[in-house]
């Protein structure tokens, strides 16, 4: 689970500028890992699922067209908050265009419909929607990660018997249960939880090195992954 970490998505990326073969399948990854975090913000700055979705398609499709990556700040570090600028940007630009569109049509467009729902002022931010998916997606792909290694290795019954313990599950299994299918003792569960869960830590580090450049950064977007799974702004 272990990789040097000068050979990550984002620093060849930002190494290269996305210039060359290697850093633009780096880019197109670590894009395929952000696109659920891309619609969240999406959908929570006004536009319904499928116009998100479509939207999210044309914002990778220019970021990994080329040249959009120029702007990225290899020193600051992070490919999360190069896309969150970048995505405002890119929604902000597709406002403008629609609200001219609608300008230039020569038509009367009302504000509010019958029966149109009312903005809810305490509604999550669209910032604050795109962490906390970018959060919950880093999760799956370290628990994704971890349950192929372990299987690999043919503790595919393993993993599926402990992953409550990793999931906020674990209340609705009791440790006694665990042991009796994987024929442990419940002492030996506990040791097998307690190292199943650094592992997974160590799965989700492995995923956010992937996307800083520079390793002492991880440890802040540790802490901002914390955040957003708290719904605090990070």
């Amino acid at each position: 689970m272990t990789s040097s970490f000068h050979d990550t998505r984002w620093t060849l990326v930002s190494r290269s500028r996305g210039s060359d073969t290697q850093a633009k399948a780096a880019l197109s990854e670590l894009c395929e890992a952000y696109y659920a975090p891309v619609v969240a913000f999406l959908k929570r700055d006004g536009r319904e699922e499928d116009v998100a979705r479509e939207l999210a398609h044309d914002f990778f499709a220019k970021l990994l067209a080329g040249g959009a990556i120029e702007g990225a700040d290899p020193v600051r570090g992070r490919f999360r908050s190069y896309l969150l600028s970048a995505l405002k940007r890119f929604a902000a630009d597709q406002r403008d265009k629609t609200n001219a569109a609608k300008r230039g049509g020569g038509q009367i467009h009302a504000d509010v419909a019958e029966g149109a729902e009312i903005a809810d002022l305490s509604a999550e931010a669209p910032d604050t929607a795109f962490d906390r998916q970018w959060a919950l997606t880093v999760l799956a792909r370290a628990l994704a990660l971890l349950e192929a290694e372990l299987r690999e290795s043919g503790k595919g019954h393993h993993f599926e018997t402990l992953k409550p313990w990793l999931t906020a599950d674990a209340d609705a299994t009791p440790q006694s249960e665990a042991a009796a299918k994987l024929g442990l003792s419940e002492d030996a569960v506990k040791v097998a939880i307690h190292r199943l869960r650094k592992r997974f830590r160590d799965a989700v580090k492995a995923e956010i090195a992937q996307t800083v450049s520079d390793l002492g950064n991880v440890r802040e977007e540790l802490d901002a992954l914390m955040a957003a799974l708290r719904g605090q702004p990070c």
